[in-house]
């Protein structure tokens, strides 16, 4: 689908065609290859004692479309010794290898693994020197986010027993067939004991649980949840305890807000989370608020930041550190609960993943950007050293990009303008607006892949324009909050006033400019070609047509 959107908008737009080489080769000669040349890695976590690094590094195939994740270590303390792929394939066929949580002492890497089983995941448990994997669970269903026990006795999972398919609003709904019934599939908290494979759900079976994290002592959870369907009812989950040998579940905030990332505080005595309007669950950004343990007001410790947390950590002085989307790019920053004060440990333009150890003095990162591929970086946060180059081959900076900022209407808004490949400031390009989805989102600097393939038309002799107009993340809640009831107006202005921005500064074809998106960015490419003739082409991937 990716792929033929790229082509719809190339022959779309094709009236004079872009720049080709001295051989006449097609400007799309390679550029799909490297679509499926990317080795995509989307989780990184560094052992406690941060001797080790593991990480999740999959890629597809070009013809079936399938994709194969597998689960990979390095020892940090041994640089020239290359990483060990931990597998529990064992001869059996397998596909996904991922969710991977490192035991409290260091020694042991818990994953799930569809080793021999058609799909079906399960909890292993490898001893990091021996690299023999155990299996751990033999059940039915979705198993999800494995998180050990603080005495490393047992490890948590999310449970959807029998399920019939992955959980998620993104995720294909099951066709039906026979008879048509109403069950509802809960997530549930569950504990598998290490030593003996046991398998327990632990909360209410009418309670979804969305997130959730072990209470310092072990004997609590800290969860957002809310009654079933889980697709639905993120929107109004409530932040909970649960304890863990009873199930015992208390509510302790009820709001309004969309909550995400919730974490005990080392003393145990609170609760951090994010808070704020978030348009999808997993993309979060809002505010960082402290809720107590046991019920009460939540506390806003960063009201009126321009800027959107969306992960955090306590660290052991009891101050926070979060990542931030700020301004079309991110931070690594320091927060004091006490007095609000922030430091800024880190920016960069990039999408950036972390992991730390409890310490706080290792870390370990994915990076990537327009011009650098992901690869895995650890150290000492703002001191890491690259660690993997497994998209070394991609690594030649076959565009340039800069970040561009535009007044409207009182707010001063940012993008991205990413270059031709090959780019002639003598020439005139063509220009794909690609506007992202949420539309409570921010598009940051990042490689593209099958998800964000709209870059690689850069590739192909064409400017792309990545605006984030109000209602996107970056510049704190109120500004999210900016196309309330107002989409595709307020939001479509911010958009053109954009385009104009880049017609100023850069060598655009006014008469060769597209737009495309997804989901929001999908709507508002239907919706802009009912309000301006600016643009000549438009493709829109599962935009909402019927309010």
């Amino acid at each position: 689908m990716q792929l033929a959107i790229v082509v719809a908008l190339l022959v779309c737009l094709a009236g004079s065609k872009p720049a080709r080489a001295a051989d006449s080769r097609s400007p799309l000669d390679g550029v799909i290859d490297s679509f499926f040349r990317l080795q995509q890695l989307g989780e990184v976590s560094i052992a406690p004692d941060g001797r080790h690094v593991a990480w999740v590094q999959s890629a597809e195939d070009p013809v079936s479309g399938s994709v194969t994740e597998s689960v990979y270590v390095k020892d940090l303390e041994s640089p020239g010794t290359a990483a060990r792929r931990m597998t529990a394939a064992d001869g059996a066929a397998v596909s996904h290898e991922h969710d991977i949580a490192w035991s409290p002492n260091s020694k042991r890497l818990a994953f799930l693994s569809d080793a021999g089983s058609a799909g079906q995941l399960q909890l292993y448990v490898t001893d990091v020197n021996s690299g023999t994997p155990r299996k751990l669970s033999s059940v039915k269903g979705s198993l999800a986010h494995p998180s050990w026990s603080p005495d490393g006795k047992s490890v948590a999972l999310l449970f959807i027993e029998n399920a019939a398919r992955a959980p998620g609003p993104l995720e294909a709904e099951t066709a039906e067939t026979g008879v048509i019934d109403q069950q509802i599939f809960i997530q549930r908290l569950a504990l598998a004991d290490v030593d003996s494979g046991k398998v327990r759900q632990v909360s209410p079976a009418d309670l979804y649980i969305h997130e959730y994290d072990w209470s310092p002592d072990g004997g609590s959870f800290s969860a957002t949840a809310a009654p079933g369907p889980g697709d639905n009812n993120w929107y109004i989950a409530q932040l909970y305890t649960i304890n863990t040998a009873t199930g015992k579940t208390t509510s302790i905030l009820k709001t309004s807000m969309q909550m995400a990332n919730p974490r005990w505080s080392p003393d145990g005595r609170s609760v951090a989370f994010i808070g704020g309007l978030m348009s999808d669950e997993g993309l979060n950004g809002g505010d960082i608020f402290v809720v107590p343990a046991g019920g009460g007001q939540p506390r806003n410790l960063t009201p009126r930041r321009k800027a959107s947390p969306k992960w955090l950590e306590w660290m052991p002085s009891n101050r926070i550190l979060s990542i931030e989307n700020v301004d079309g790019s991110v931070a690594v920053t320091s927060l004091d609960p006490a007095s609000g004060e922030t430091k800024t440990l880190w920016t960069e333009d990039s999408a950036l993943v972390l992991s730390v150890t409890p310490d706080m003095k290792k870390s370990a990162v994915i990076r990537d950007s327009f011009e650098h591929p992901p690869e895995i970086w650890a150290g000492a946060i703002s001191d890491w050293k690259q660690v993997t180059h497994v998209n070394g081959e991609l690594h030649a900076a076959w565009t340039t990009s800069r970040s561009i900022h535009w007044n409207n209407e009182g707010y001063r808004l940012q993008g991205w303008l990413v270059y031709p490949r090959g780019f002639d400031a003598s020439r005139r390009y063509p220009l794909i607006v690609a506007v992202h989805g949420g539309p409570a989102g921010m598009l940051t600097s990042h490689w593209p892949s099958t998800w964000n393939y709209e870059t690689f038309l850069a590739a192909a002799g064409y400017f792309v324009f990545y605006p984030n107009p109000r209602g996107s993340m970056g510049q704190g809640e109120e500004f999210t909050r900016a196309n309330v009831r107002d989409f595709g107006y307020g939001d479509l202005r911010d958009i053109l006033s954009g385009v104009n921005e880049v017609l100023k500064t850069a060598p655009v074809d006014p008469d060769r400019i597209g737009i495309t998106g997804w989901s929001y960015g999908g709507f508002m490419s239907m919706w802009a070609i009912t309000q301006t003739q600016i643009f000549r082409a438009a493709v829109a991937g599962a935009g909402l047509a019927n309010w």
